[in-house]
């Protein structure tokens, strides 16, 4: 090869590799503004005429190249580029210089040749000066999963699956465009038109129809605007949140609104990730707490979860497990519901072991909460069919409470029409709140075959709800009857179709009033001196600060505006109780009402007297519980192993009382209750006293004032007989003191009788002390006496001097001013006073003399033990002196009486509480003074009483 050839093929080779790098360039830059500005697209792009060719040139060299270089053979593509020129984009500018069209006018044929992938070109279309998209849900189908073996097609493994009632939807919109075309009062001059699509609740369907809308109203030309005279102004939809979601990753590249009216927002931060979403429901966590509230209030804390087996489905569960958990409820289990087309290939009827989602229906647990998305009851009514079919029984045998969120609305799929809905009998579920709109319901009674025009829903509808043909079918003549077009909406069941708008179709029916209030509001913007069709189109990012900020009464009364967070303000739920019938009817009744605006008592409302329950529980409120309750008198004791829900019933321990069901822990009665028998409740205390009326009160009483009189008649006996020997023996005066204090240490021991009060605790323990120091000292100085007696007898003896009547009474006065000096302290310094124990007795409050200081009451008694042992040692040493009158032997004995009675006392004394201890005390009392009374005066009354013969000086000299 010669060197020019060499250097012509390297120039040519750099030749068109710059241009092939320079065409990549261009075409990025274009693919770049068009996804990053799309608004702003031929802002951009047309600054030059020359450019702008120059684009459309490099998109048809591009186009052409893939079609020869990378389409398969057996596809054609059907690019073409007729004229640059009637081609518009989506363009701020371009919308700005449009003008409102006139109300009549001739569609511009447009040219955008790229076909129709769908297969469904199902729609409804009413021609208008501002359009609102729609994307509904009125069809299902199953598809053939996709291999890239040949060119992506989607292809229908079956026919189409209708939805019947789900057209109600449809109409809605058609009721409210209609009705805001015929008011003059919102939008004057300008009409309102709508393109319909369904959704199939597939996600690749679901964005072709929304690029339909987008785009043109028969052809898919992404990022371009096919149709001059189409002006969409918002798109409501969808039914799902998925469905939701899909439509807003398009919609929002526009920043065109999107007003939902599904119940929950998609799993994803909505208004960071989608500014230009709406929903003309409440937010869901209102429904979570009405779901909350309503579990507390029938007291369900054992419930079954179950959900679709996707991204909401899982947030669903989640959110429900953690508010259930906070309220302390329990999920028994969750269980996720696969698709359709994934459950037909898990489930073999011919497999005998049954798949384990089956196992909700055979669980114990008798609620379950559903997050009711169409797909999640779709398939769980194909598992309901196969589990009967397996057990071979009746949906009506499957006795379970369902609670069911705001999606439910009792719609049943074509090909389950002959499911017996009477498993869903007394469910529960939030309803989206709706009044009657009015018109509505005439409305319906017009509505024909033929008289929708452009509408291609109509007539499946018609064929699947009323089981007929037209005439120009060609398939199932032979079985099925054909339709004339005049059959009645009115006599259908309401799983196929309601006459009364639903709170889904109510929600569309706002958000097109919505859209409308807010392109009035846009209106009262313009300038005074232009009017209504000098106005310029107005473009959808346009509309976002109005819709935001509409707040208006709708037909049917109910205020409608958006938060913050692009929600429904002041939207509530309504809790309907589902009753149905064997012929495939239904009633709604309105149970309850959860408004999270009201007052918090308010807040949630139930009538329970108008809910009806499955036959299964005979009409009585079903339980929802790990176990029983425990009731009260017992407690709860977790379970090891099991949810907390799970306990196992102690009964309360001795002392305590549960009042309620299902207590964590007893409680204590109040310091002056106890708690009853069966440890339910608590009794007050009866208050714990010697009562002057038991028999222990009664006894004691008798005996002291006996010995009383004993004592009195004693004493009569010794005044009597003053002047005899037996009398004037051991100083006369003293005895005469002897008896006086015994007589009073009976008496005293009646203070101890009766309900403690003030003085009788100042009285009880410091007349005792005195009383029997007194008593003692008078033993004690007869001892002494009788000692110093004999000891003067003997000669020369100084003792003379000492003995007499003034020695005795220094002994007794000495002795008892110590005592009382002893009680004065007492009282001075920490006096008794009458107190309640309520510690001490389960069911009793002792009334008691608490003695202030323990300390003093001991050195009482402590002072008067060595009295007594004083005087029991002086005449136990003076016992044998001769005299025929010697009272050593009877003291010595009286006084061993009484320091063991004492000695007795204390152990019980301090080992009983109440009454008993007071009855210790008085016992001791009058035993110990009894034991003066008898050993020392009953020998001398024996004398004097029965032996007078005894009782002279002459028997006294003839016995010394």
């Amino acid at each position: 090869m010669s060197h020019t050839l060499c250097y012509t093929q390297m120039i040519t080779g750099l030749i068109f590799g710059t241009s092939e790098c320079f065409l990549l360039m261009v075409m990025a830059y274009d693919r770049y503004i068009a996804i990053s500005s799309p608004l702003h697209y031929m802002l951009i792009m047309n600054r030059t005429n020359k450019y702008q060719k120059h684009v459309y040139i490099i998109q048809y060299l591009a186009y052409d190249g893939i079609e020869r270089n990378y389409a398969p053979k057996n596809v054609e593509f059907g690019i073409k580029l007729v004229t640059i020129s009637s081609i518009t984009m989506h363009s701020p500018n371009k919308y700005s210089r449009q003008q409102f069209p006139p109300t009549e006018h001739k569609a511009q044929a447009v040219m955008c040749t790229i076909p129709d992938p769908s297969q469904f070109p199902l729609k409804y279309h009413q021609r208008g000066e501002l359009i609102i998209g729609a994307i509904v849900s009125q069809f299902g189908c199953l598809f053939e999963d996709i291999s890239f073996d040949a060119h992506p097609k989607t292809k229908l493994i079956d026919e189409l699956i209708p939805v019947p009632k789900n057209y109600q939807h449809v109409l809605s919109m058609v009721f409210a465009v209609k009705e805001i075309n015929e008011n003059k009062k919102i939008l004057p001059n300008v009409s309102l038109g709508f393109h319909i699509y369904d959704s199939y609740l597939d996600a690749r369907l679901t964005h072709q129809n929304t690029l339909k809308l987008l785009s043109t109203q028969e052809q898919i030309v992404p990022n371009f605007k096919c149709d001059k005279h189409q002006h969409l102004i918002a798109i409501i939809g969808g039914l799902e949140s998925e469905i939701s979601l899909h439509m807003a990753t398009q919609s929002g590249i526009y920043k065109i609104p999107q007003i939902a009216y599904c119940a929950f927002a998609p799993a994803i931060n909505v208004k960071m990730q989608l500014p230009s979403f709406y929903r003309v429901v409440p937010n869901e966590a209102h429904q979570y707490r009405g779901i909350v509230r309503l579990l507390q209030h029938f007291q369900w804390t054992w419930v079954g979860i179950v959900a679709m087996d996707d991204d909401n489905g899982e947030e669903f569960v989640r959110t429900m497990r953690k508010m259930l958990t906070k309220h302390g409820l329990c999920i028994a289990f969750s269980k996720k519901i696969l698709a359709l087309s994934e459950l037909q290939e898990t489930i073999d009827l011919s497999n005998p072991h049954e798949p384990e989602i089956l196992s909700l229906f055979y669980s114990e647990v008798r609620v379950y909460v559903l997050n009711a998305e169409f797909q999640a009851t779709t398939g769980l009514r194909w598992l309901l069919s196969v589990y009967t079919i397996l057990e071979g029984t009746t949906e009506t045998t499957i006795g379970k409470v369902w609670i069911m969120t705001a999606q439910w609305d009792f719609s049943t799929l074509a090909i389950h029409k002959d499911f017996d809905i009477q498993v869903f009998h007394g469910a529960l579920s939030f309803s989206l709140h709706s009044n009657k709109v009015p018109g509505f319901s005439e409305f319906l009674w017009y509505l024909h075959p033929e008289s929708q025009k452009g509408d291609d829903f109509i007539r499946i509808f018609w064929e699947q709800a009323f089981d007929c043909l037209f005439s120009e079918s060609e398939e199932g003549k032979e079985s099925r009857k054909i339709c004339t077009g005049h059959e009645r909406l009115e006599n259908l069941p309401g799983t196929i179709f309601e006459m009364s708008m639903t709170g889904q179709s109510y929600s569309i029916y706002n958000a097109v009033h919505a859209v409308a209030h807010a392109l009035q509001k846009m209106s009262s913007y313009r300038p005074k001196h232009r009017t209504m069709e000098s106005l310029p189109i107005p473009l959808p990012i346009q509309l976002h600060p109005f819709l935001r900020s509409i707040s208006f009464n709708n037909s049917a009364g109910d205020t409608i505006s958006f938060d913050e967070e692009g929600e429904l303000a002041d939207g509530s739920f309504d809790l309907i109780n589902w009753v149905t019938f064997p012929n495939q009817s239904f009633l709604k009744v309105k149970a309850g009402r959860m408004d999270p605006w009201a007052f918090p008592e308010k807040e949630f409302t139930i009538n329970e007297e108008v809910i009806t329950w499955h036959s299964t529980f005979n009409q009585v409120m079903p339980l929802a519980l790990c176990n029983d309750h425990c009731y009260p008198g017992y407690s709860r004791k977790k379970k090891e192993g099991k949810p907390f829900c799970c306990y196992d019933c102690d009964p309360c321990p001795e002392g305590k009382f549960s009042y309620q069901k299902d207590m964590d822990d007893c409680l204590k009665c109040p310091k002056d209750q106890f708690p009853n028998r069966n440890q339910d409740q608590c009794l007050p205390k009866d208050l714990h006293f010697l009562s002057f009326t038991e028999p222990l009160g009664i006894v004691l009483s008798f005996l002291a004032l006996s010995f009383s009189l004993l004592t009195a008649l004693v004493f009569r006996i010794f005044m009597k007989n003053h002047d005899t020997p037996i009398v004037k023996a051991n100083n006369r005066d003293l005895t005469y003191s002897l008896l006086v204090s015994l007589l009073l240490c009976f008496l005293c021991s009646l203070l101890f009788i009766g309900q403690p009060q003030k003085m009788t605790c100042y009285l009880r323990q410091t007349s005792f002390g005195l009383v029997f120091s007194v008593a003692v000292s008078c033993v004690l100085a007869k001892t002494i006496t009788v000692v110093l007696a004999f000891m003067a007898t003997k000669p020369g003896s100084r003792m003379r001097k000492w003995v007499g009547k003034r020695l005795a009474n220094f002994i007794i006065l000495g002795c008892s001013l110590i005592q009382a000096t002893i009680c004065a302290v007492w009282l001075c310094t920490a006096s008794p006073f009458p107190d309640l124990d309520m510690d001490s007795l389960t069911e009793e409050i002792i009334v008691e003399c608490n003695e202030g200081s323990i300390s003093m009451f001991y050195y009482v008694l402590g002072y008067l033990g060595f009295l007594a042992t004083v005087s029991f040692t002086m005449a136990f040493q003076a016992r044998k002196l001769p005299d025929s009158f010697n009272e050593a032997k009877f003291i010595t004995f009286s006084m061993l009486v009484f320091c063991s009675v004492w000695l007795s006392f204390i152990p019980p004394y301090l080992s009983t509480k109440g009454k008993s201890t007071v009855a210790v005390e008085i016992f001791s009392i009058l035993a110990s003074s009894a034991g003066l009374l008898g050993c020392i005066f009953f020998p001398k009354c024996y004398i004097i009483l029965l032996r007078p013969e005894l009782n002279s000086k002459d028997q006294l000299i003839r016995r010394n």
